[in-house]
């Protein structure tokens, strides 16, 4: 930020950025020591997944409540309560007997990132009232996310090489004892002039629909597509889901308003984010157990080969943005689809023999589309919404995000694990693996045909007229007689539109 800022603005800024930091280095960094709490705690390749998806899915749940939860009671309360059950629930990863127990602490972990990331942009906004300043701000915050994904694989590799995969967890805890007293010691407390209802009905059939289908996808390679629980499961994600559409059509205040996918634009971004995302899962996934199960690499020298990626992201993210600001988001999707899918065509043939310098190209480029696609998400999904609504249609937007890694993680790792199924891993995960780089082939072209479809005018066009219908619902009901008293006295038709 420029030095006319005053320094306790800059310092809130700087406090709900560290929060982001932490929370998404936690999410890279489990990637890079999957393999060593393999071999510790005996797990399975499903439960790696629940490891990793635990924290993911959990997050997506909560978030849009999270949000709305602290619109309602107080964003700095929520937000240190969010740091207090993550600084915990990390303590409590760090100490997990088993693979049953990381997954529960994981997931209590999610709990409280859900209280952090959503808040703390809420703060910035508050903080921030003046547009441009706020959109510098913005920037900072974008910068920080790529900064988190490029120190990932570089701290997570050094932790686990030396003192162990536990001490990916307790890092954590400083860093989240300093933001508490941060937090306690400069962020006022702020609520929103007009809070949004919460929705208890909504966040239950959400997690209706995701924790069973996420359950099946993950286990229905090991005991069958077939079998009596997964067929269960199947059935009471669809239920969930038909429950959600019936439930938040009928409501004032809903949880996720259907009235947004009315628009090619959010509907375009929230399917991009979920396809970018899905790549970005089952990339972590499978480049980490193909270093250190495959190849024999240690953990340190694992997060070396990750580098490129995690760097061209940070390069990439802010190109991204400013390329959006003056061409529009078609470029940068554009070109985050090529590169996707080329990195994934050169990933497909790979095998302990690949020579490193095309395993570096390829993960390098692999960042190159992850740091083009993120930026233009947000954009284009607040792209033509009313001002009182951008929040929620990116709250949403987020969301799709963590719905996107989940399914990478749960789609990508059980092809995986079906293709390991009965024999050694270093053996056959060359072999197993082709199908999930083929399924990140087909999320860059998804970008790719979505980011030429929700850019077109028709496409801006129904956000222009959803938009409108938003406007008009929102807007109260006017007096009849004065405002046919102001129309009758307008002196001009843009003072009777008005009226």
């Amino acid at each position: 930020m420029s030095p006319d800022v005053p320094p306790r603005r800059q310092l809130i800024l700087a406090i709900s950025c560290l929060s982001m930091f932490i929370t998404a280095l936690d999410n890279s960094i489990v990637n890079l020591a999957l393999p060593d709490i393999q071999h510790d705690l005996h797990a399975s390749v499903s439960s790696l997944q629940w490891i990793a998806d635990a924290y993911t899915m959990v997050l997506a749940t909560l978030l849009l409540t999270a949000g709305a939860t602290a619109d309602r009671w107080g964003r700095r309360r929520v937000f240190l309560t969010g740091l207090t059950v993550f600084t915990l629930a990390s303590v409590l990863c760090g100490l997990a007997p088993s693979g049953g127990w990381l997954i529960a602490f994981r997931a209590l972990q999610a709990v409280g990132g859900a209280m952090l990331n959503p808040i703390a942009m809420s703060i910035i906004s508050t903080t921030f009232p003046e547009p441009a300043l706020r959109a510098r701000a913005f920037g900072v915050w974008s910068s920080v996310y790529g900064a988190s994904m490029a120190a990932g694989p570089l701290v997570g590799g050094l932790l686990v090489g030396t003192v162990g995969w536990r001490s990916i967890f307790w890092v954590n805890v400083p860093v989240g004892v300093l933001a508490i007293v941060l937090t306690l010691t400069f962020i006022p407390e702020s609520r929103a002039e007009r809070a949004r209802r919460l929705d208890p009905v909504g966040q239950v059939l959400v997690m209706v629909l995701l924790l069973p289908l996420t359950y099946a996808v993950i286990e229905a390679p090991g005991i069958g597509w077939t079998a009596p629980r997964i067929l269960v499961c199947l059935g009471a994600a669809t239920l969930g889901l038909l429950g959600l559409l019936g439930y938040e059509s009928r409501r004032t205040e809903p949880l996720i308003d259907l009235r947004f996918f009315r628009s090619v634009p959010f509907s375009g971004a929230t399917l991009t984010a979920v396809a970018a995302f899905i790549s970005l899962g089952g990339f972590l996934f499978i480049s980490n157990l193909y270093l250190q199960e495959a190849r024999g690499f240690s953990a340190l020298r694992s997060s070396l080969y990750l580098l490129p990626m995690a760097a061209m992201t940070l390069v990439f993210a802010p190109v991204s943005g400013r390329i959006a600001g003056a061409r529009g988001t078609r470029t940068p999707l554009l070109l985050a689809g090529a590169a996707l899918m080329l990195s994934a065509l050169m990933l497909t043939g790979l095998g302990s023999t690949t020579p490193d310098w095309w395993v570096l190209v390829a993960f390098g480029l692999f960042g190159v589309g992850f740091g083009l696609v993120n930026a233009p998400i947000t954009a284009t999904a607040v792209a033509g919404m009313p001002r009182s609504q951008a929040g929620v249609a990116s709250a949403i937007a987020s969301t799709s995000r963590f719905v996107g890694q989940e399914l990478g993680v749960a789609v990508i790792g059980s092809v995986v694990a079906a293709g390991l199924h009965g024999r050694s891993a270093a053996v056959a995960l060359d072999t197993a693996s082709r199908a999930g780089w083929w399924i990140i082939v087909g999320g860059g072209a998804v970008v790719t045909v979505l980011s030429v479809a929700a850019t077109t005018p028709w496409a801006k066009g129904t956000a222009a007229r959803v938009a409108g219908r938003l406007d008009l619902a929102e807007a109260p009901a006017p007096d009849p007689a004065p405002a046919a008293v102001a129309v009758a006295a307008a002196p001009d038709p843009a003072a009777r539109e008005k009226g």
